[in-house]
């Protein structure tokens, strides 16, 4: 079991999305690529950050803070919350409007409109769990 956003973490996180094709694919359809953060609210950088390429992760903890187009933050506390139970919209948007779950970059609502992302938003919560 590794610690989350630690490098073993990160790695396996990365190879269980591209493993996934529920993620990959409708990303895929989307065309979606980013720069993805995830994060502590205090801390200046991120603690893993992810590159997409076309719905695949390319890279993981290998891209400039620059490049980053979401920057999600919370406690840790939130963090295990979010991922031991995995949420559905609902318990993502509580976590968004109690600002428990911070975008510091990005912008939640735009995401939120687009089924894909959001599909794709709520599914990557069960991943992490399964990773950790």
């Amino acid at each position: 079991m590794a610690d989350l956003f630690s490098a073993s973490w990160a790695q396996a996180y990365m190879d269980a999305w591209n493993a996934d094709p529920e993620i990959t694919s409708t990303l895929q359809k989307a065309g979606f690529s980013s720069v993805v953060a995830f994060g502590l609210p205090d801390d200046n950088e991120p603690a893993f950050v992810m590159a997409i390429e076309n719905g695949m992760v390319s890279s993981v903890n290998n891209t400039a803070v620059d490049d980053i187009k979401w920057d999600i933050r919370a406690n840790m506390d939130v963090w295990l919350s979010l991922i031991v139970k995995p949420p559905g919209l609902m318990k993502l948007g509580i976590a968004y409007t109690s600002r428990k779950l911070r975008f510091k970059k990005g912008d939640y609502a735009t995401m939120i409109k687009d089924p894909s992302l959001a599909t794709a938003f709520v599914k990557s919560f069960a991943l992490m769990g399964r990773v950790l």
